[in-house]
């Protein structure tokens, strides 16, 4: 050994020691722990039994996080701690080995590899150098020892986050879930969260026992909970990719907050709130800026296909109302949807914060909604609520499948009409909104205004289903000066591969040319999309549902 690698090796020794120390200072200050992790801590606490040699391998530096047995003599950087003499030395012996050599030449280290972490057996030293010298990988004699859920650094360098592997080994036992879902991950972030699912788990068993009239073995009861109430939730989580908002969190910790947000919305509200409308407004809740991709053209859509072919489409019906003439106007058209749709109907009264609460005009409107209600045989219930009207109509759109609204106050021409309420809420809801300018029908002509947009199709999909479900004659329209043009053609595939007949009308002209074929063919309702232009075009051209909203005698439904 060239004596001067030596001397300098004990020198660098020197230097790291001071570094340990002053690292340890530091971990004290933050309460944050800069210790190597305990093999044997960790594999007591996580159970760990099952071992395989798995070769030599390059394993990165990075993901050693422990040690076994000498866990006390190194900070988590590999940082020596130990000021004897003989470490001293044996540490720069190895420091000099590498300057000798020109690189690494001493043999594997040992370690035990858990999930993606290992801990060294034996080569400590041969870390602690590797790392100061910048290595990124080392090679090591790889001994794998198996467990049963999914381990990173930092579920071990947290001790929450070890506390939640142990957490989740003893759910894993006590439910024997690997035997019927093996590859179902239900991992958490947060400790204390599988007492909850284990309480969900017997809620559940409770009830399938009353359902079924006899007691349900626990199997019986964790794989229905799985395949009925867990993928209720987390499948539209994924299919969605509403998980995006929620980052560093699990879909088993989404499960456990839409299933206490949707208690909390049902509590506070008094009627039942769907799991697909629970995840929604928790998203919306906790990031504002998912709006534009929760209420994106398709998004409702999505979410009722199999509703559209299996049950109904609009099960639950949002009619604000004002007490004025015309909202009851919008009842009477929501109460003739609801019994289309066997739906539950929720009224809505906003008190404007710039009103003050009238008790008897809430109570006259309360009690005219349940009225009416009862008469036509039709679920319902009343909601008040304070604040900014538009807001709140689209916040609680969020909890229903259809919009039902008056047409009071339509947007004006020119710039006047951007400030319109109306618009906002068409602009903005996440919903189909059904528009009432004052003539209540039965909804059984309707014409489609399609213009080839995304909005349009989603007209086409709504129309569909009335044609199906409500034999509701169907009028595809478009206003192009090309007699040629193919805009009509998704329309024409999507209905003729639902087998249903319409009549079809591509002309040139104006939007006034819908009221001419709404009064000609006697329609009673117009379908179309929602803005598709800029406002820069809806201010100086024009916009059809401006037109119409203004001018129609009949509904409009409106698709976003």
């Amino acid at each position: 050994m060239q004596e001067p690698n030596y001397q300098s090796a004990l020198n660098d020794y020197s230097q790291l020691r001071m570094r340990a120390s002053m690292q340890e200072v530091l971990a004290r200050l933050t309460g944050k722990s800069n210790e190597l992790l305990s093999f044997e801590e960790v594999a007591k606490k996580l159970k760990l039994t099952n071992r395989t040699e798995r070769g030599v391998l390059d394993i990165p530096l990075q993901s050693i996080v422990g040690s076994v047995g000498r866990y006390g003599d190194f900070t988590r950087d590999f940082l020596p701690l130990m000021s004897s003499r003989q470490e001293q030395e044996r540490w720069a012996r190895v420091k000099a080995a590498i300057d000798d050599m020109g690189g690494p030449g001493w043999p594997p280290i040992d370690v035990y590899q858990v999930g993606d972490v290992y801990f060294v057996l034996d080569g400590n030293h041969r870390v602690s150098v590797a790392l100061l010298e910048g290595f990124t990988t080392i090679q090591a004699r790889v001994i794998e020892v198996k467990i049963d859920v999914p381990l990173t650094s930092g579920d071990l360098q947290n001790p929450d986050g070890l506390i939640v592997k142990v957490e989740y080994l003893d759910f894993l036992e006590n439910t024997g879930i690997r035997e019927i879902f093996p590859d179902l991950d239900l991992s958490v972030t947060v400790p204390g969260q599988y007492e909850r699912l284990l309480d969900h788990i017997e809620v559940h068993r409770y009830f399938m026992g009353l359902d079924f009239k006899r007691e349900i073995p626990y199997p019986e009861a964790l794989q229905h909970w799985v395949e009925q109430v867990y993928l209720a939730i987390v499948e539209p989580l994924r299919d969605r990719g509403l998980l995006r908002w929620f980052p560093g969190r699990t879909e088993t910790d989404l499960y456990l907050w839409v299933s206490e947000h949707r208690a909390a919305l049902e509590s506070e509200l008094g009627w039942q709130v769907r799991p697909d409308a629970a995840i929604y407004d928790l998203t919306l809740q906790a990031n504002p800026r998912a709006e534009s991709a929760v209420s994106a053209t398709g998004q409702w859509r999505l979410s009722k296909i199999t509703d559209r072919y299996v049950d109904r489409l609009f099960r639950d019906i949002l009619v604000p109302l004002s007490g004025e003439t015309e909202s009851w106007q919008a009842l009477e058209q929501a109460l003739i949807v609801a019994q289309h749709e066997n739906a539950t109907l929720h009224g809505l009264h906003v008190i404007s914060g710039r009103a003050d609460e009238d008790s008897g005009l809430v109570e006259e409107i309360r009690n005219h909604f349940d009225e009416r209600c009862r008469a036509m045989g039709v679920p319902g219930n009343m909601l008040v609520e304070k604040g900014d009207v538009a807001e709140q109509i689209c916040q609680r759109a969020l909890l229903t499948d259809l919009v039902v609204l008056n047409i009071a106050h339509p947007p004006q021409p020119g710039l006047a009409g951007l400030g319109s309420g109306l618009r906002t809420i068409i602009h903005r809801s996440a919903r189909p909104i059904l528009t009432v300018p004052g003539r209540v029908t039965p909804m059984s002509r309707a014409m489609v205004a399609f213009d080839g947009s995304s909005k349009s199709r989603e007209a086409v999909f709504v129309a569909a289903y009335l044609a199906e479900q409500w034999k509701t004659a169907l009028m595809v329209t478009t206003l192009t000066d090309d007699s040629n043009s193919q805009i009509q053609d998704y329309a024409r595939d999507y209905l003729y591969l639902h087998e249903i007949k319409a009549d079809y009308n591509k002309m040139p002209g104006s939007h006034e040319i819908f009221l001419d074929l709404i009064k000609e063919h006697e329609l009673d309702l117009v379908i179309m999309g929602g803005y598709s232009g800029s406002r820069w075009q809806e201010v100086i051209i024009g916009s059809a549902v401006n037109y119409l909203l203004r001018s129609a005698e009949c509904p409009l439904l409106i698709c976003r």
